[in-house]
């Protein structure tokens, strides 16, 4: 297996939010000579998945880029592989433009995504903060297999649920996390379209940490958001 991709030191970032298949608007994010980092959900909802992977591969590729694991990336990763899932017509819209190439290429590339990485005073992870991960690196070993995502990769994944359905059927979720982010830490993330003027949302929490959502609806009918950084800090 290949080592997990880093963040390399000194070179500018771009910070992309969710993808979701809009292929399109990831070629104009990705038009930039900075370090791309996105943040997970590259594929289902919009019309071009497989353009989005190809898209994310060639950054790898040339060494411009990155992405973390989502849970879209997780449960893609356990079709491709013949585990159980929820079979959405999105899903199955993805899996139907997965040539056998891009299909082993891409079970590859979200094998060895990160869930989380830290740079300096700045933590990019697609659902949501645990303290934990100030501590640990992400798990090397995914688990593309089967059985419960749990802890620490279940907030890196799906943030934290309240228990609650929302009237759109989606899980409700909390954020309470951001109120434990330490001040000094800024934590950057997707998965929660927490918007409501289309540009990213930034919440400051109790502990004087901050969050920015970058997920403004692409393939969704909204469009893909990205925030231009200058270079991390020293890195772990």
């Amino acid at each position: 297996m290949l080592s997990p991709p880093r963040i390399p030191e000194g070179r500018p970032l771009r910070v992309v939010g969710d993808v979701h298949a809009d292929a399109r608007g990831f070629d104009h994010a990705a038009a930039t000579d900075r370090f791309v980092v996105q943040l997970g959900d590259l594929t289902d909802e919009g019309p071009d998945s497989a353009g989005a992977l190809r898209l994310m591969f060639r950054l790898i590729d040339e060494g411009r880029g990155l992405f973390l694991l989502g849970n879209h990336e997780l449960r893609l990763a356990r079709a491709l592989a013949g585990r159980p899932v929820r079979m959405t017509e999105t899903l199955a819209a993805t899996l139907a433009q997965l040539d056998p190439a891009l299909r082993a290429r891409t079970a590859a590339e979200i094998a060895r995504a990160p869930a989380w990485l830290r740079g300096g005073d700045r933590l990019f992870v697609h659902g949501g903060f645990h303290t934990a991960m100030l501590e640990q690196p992400a798990p090397a070993s995914l688990p593309i297999d089967g059985g419960r995502v749990q802890d620490v990769l279940a907030r890196a994944l799906y943030g934290e649920p309240t228990g609650r359905t929302q009237p759109d059927g989606y899980p409700e979720r909390s954020l309470r996390w951001v109120d434990r982010i330490p001040a000094g830490l800024t934590v950057y993330c997707g998965h929660d379209r927490r918007s409501r003027d289309g540009r990213p949302y930034r919440r400051v929490g109790k502990a004087g940490g901050v969050a920015v959502f970058l997920d403004t609806g692409a393939g969704k009918g909204g469009h893909l958001s990205w925030i231009d950084l200058p270079a991390c800090g020293r890195l772990p």
